[in-house]
């Protein structure tokens, strides 16, 4: 995407600059796309069954946010106490939390889709004050009694929309909105409505109403004018007062360790520490936390900002200087760019035992926390097979007594939406592979679904909901003679390498887990 190169003077009107800003919104064809996208993914709540399957397939759809969330597992900050490398976006949720997997997957939708061809750092640097807002927002949260108070996080990060939506589409205004900001020691806000006859706040507003997102969120984004705030009557005051909390926050962090941040957490401190029970203590609490964890954020995403001028930096000798070098050169870590793995033809990972090892490790310690969910533990087996086994598709079938019907409930992968939607039959037996396959609680993993005695026993609806299909196992699950369901995946391509004995203990290893997770709840 590239932004429009062209631009108003200087002199111009700012009712003729926010005009052409606005055309230039208007005039971006993949601002819709990106506003369904970020809507799609807002509307996701840990509290709801399905979010971690929508997440989770969210996630996978794209290959590099994958690498970047499993980076962000795997760093120290979040590693294991075992120590095991987290192989799956599911142990990643489990591990990093919803609410985080969620604001990396918002946070890489706006720096991949908004344009930022000629001046990325702006686009960058705005998106880390996002980020920063959003993980303050957080934390604030999980000090709150309000429901649903992660939502916080949200309307943090879109406290800054405004400000990056104009560093992408017009950097002449962002930079002489800039230049007042630092030079005449203006706010932001006053900026933004001096050069454009309107806040950034408004501008936000505008492409957030575009793209359907909550009321409730929104109003978060009114701009608050007390000098000292009052405690908050309700959940909207309170989303408001950590929204404002946060962005002004943020923007403080780029001052740490100056006089200048001193006098300005006092102001802070005085606008907002009665109405969110926060004490000086507290709020630098507050900020050393966030400034770690934005970083290490950043640092997965490969988003850490480099400067305008390198070649003013301090030498090499200084090891001053090299911390500085460090702390804010572009880094794109290696595992940034997707890890060529060395597969068979029809997609199956060379290294699948490892794979589904590490799978059946995950999953058991899922169980053994005690904190796992049952459509975590779902999601995660599904996910194993998937990656492991270098499935299309795949999907846990339950027979529902209501419908009489065997029904995909979970599924991961390729179009899981609607292959799910599409994936029932009924429970009245026929002579097909599904059902000689539950009449033998038998585990079927068919290399060549072309072969005549195999594509004989295919059922119409599974020819006609996955007609490309050459390559799938089916795996029943049956408890004391009592049939729950069955896991199905599949490929488009033939498997002749087939699974060896070790991969295939696991395959059963993973369904057993499964089974035993199913029968406790």
């Amino acid at each position: 995407m590239r932004a429009d190169s062209t631009s108003l003077s200087l002199s111009a009107s700012p009712a003729a600059k926010r005009a052409a800003l606005l055309q230039k919104f208007s005039d971006d064809a993949n601002l819709p796309a990106l506003g369904s996208a970020v809507s799609k993914v807002v509307q996701l709540t840990s509290s709801d069954d399905e979010a971690l399957q929508e997440l989770t397939n969210f996630v996978l759809s794209d290959v590099a946010l994958t690498q970047k969330i499993l980076r962000l597992s795997n760093t120290v900050s979040y590693r294991t106490a075992s120590g095991r490398t987290i192989s799956t976006i599911t142990s990643a949720i489990f591990l990093l939390g919803f609410d985080t997997v969620k604001m990396c997957a918002l946070a890489m939708l706006l720096v991949d889709r908004l344009p930022d061809t000629h001046h990325a750092q702006s686009v960058r640097f705005e998106l880390a004050q996002a980020l920063r807002a959003s993980v303050m927002g957080r934390q604030l949260a999980r000090r709150s009694h309000f429901p649903d108070a992660e939502e916080a996080a949200i309307t943090a990060l879109f406290k800054n929309l405004g400000q990056l939506l104009v560093a992408s589409h017009d950097h002449d205004v962002y930079n002489e909105i800039s230049v007042l900001t630092q030079g005449a020691n203006l706010t932001p806000a006053k900026a933004s409505l001096q050069v454009l006859g309107c806040s950034f706040d408004q501008l936000a507003v505008t492409v957030l109403q575009d793209w359907k997102i909550s009321d409730t969120l929104i109003h978060a984004l009114t701009p608050l004018c007390s000098r000292v705030e009052k405690s908050p009557a309700n959940r909207q005051e309170w989303m408001s007062l950590v929204a404002s909390f946060s962005s002004d926050a943020a923007r403080l962090m780029s001052h740490t360790n100056d006089a200048k941040q001193l006098a300005d957490n006092q102001t802070l401190l005085t606008r907002f520490g009665s109405a969110l029970t926060l004490d000086k203590e507290q709020i630098d609490q507050l900020f050393a936390v966030t400034i770690h964890e934005t970083h290490v954020l950043l640092d997965s995403l490969g988003l850490l900002p480099q400067p305008d001028k390198p070649a003013e930096l301090p030498g090499e000798s200084d090891p001053e200087a090299q911390n500085l070098l460090t702390d804010f050169m572009l880094v794109t870590p290696e595992s940034d760019t997707p890890p060529i793995l060395t597969c068979h033809p029809s997609g199956k990972p060379m290294n699948a035992h490892a794979l589904l090892l590490a799978g059946v490790q995950d999953v058991t310690q899922m169980m053994g926390s005690g904190h796992g969910k049952l459509n975590e533990l779902i999601m995660q087996v599904l996910e194993t097979l998937y990656q492991g086994m270098g499935f299309r598709f795949a999907t846990l079938c339950m027979k529902d007594l209501k419908t009489e019907q065997y029904r995909a409930r979970v599924s991961i992968g390729e179009s899981h939406s609607a292959h799910q939607a599409g994936f029932r039959f009924s429970t009245t037996i026929t002579h097909d592979i599904f059902h000689l396959a539950i009449k033998n609680n038998a585990d079927l993993i068919i290399a060549d679904a072309t072969a005549a005695k195999i594509y004989s026993l295919i059922p119409a609806w599974h020819r006609q909901l996955l007609p490309d299909t050459q390559s799938f196992i089916i795996l029943p699950l049956v408890i004391q003679e009592k049939t729950l369901g069955l896991l199905y995946a599949d490929r488009s391509l033939l498997a002749p390498e087939g699974v060896s004995a070790d991969e295939t203990a696991l395959i059963k290893t993973l369904k057993g887990l499964l089974l035993a997770a199913l029968n406790s709840r």
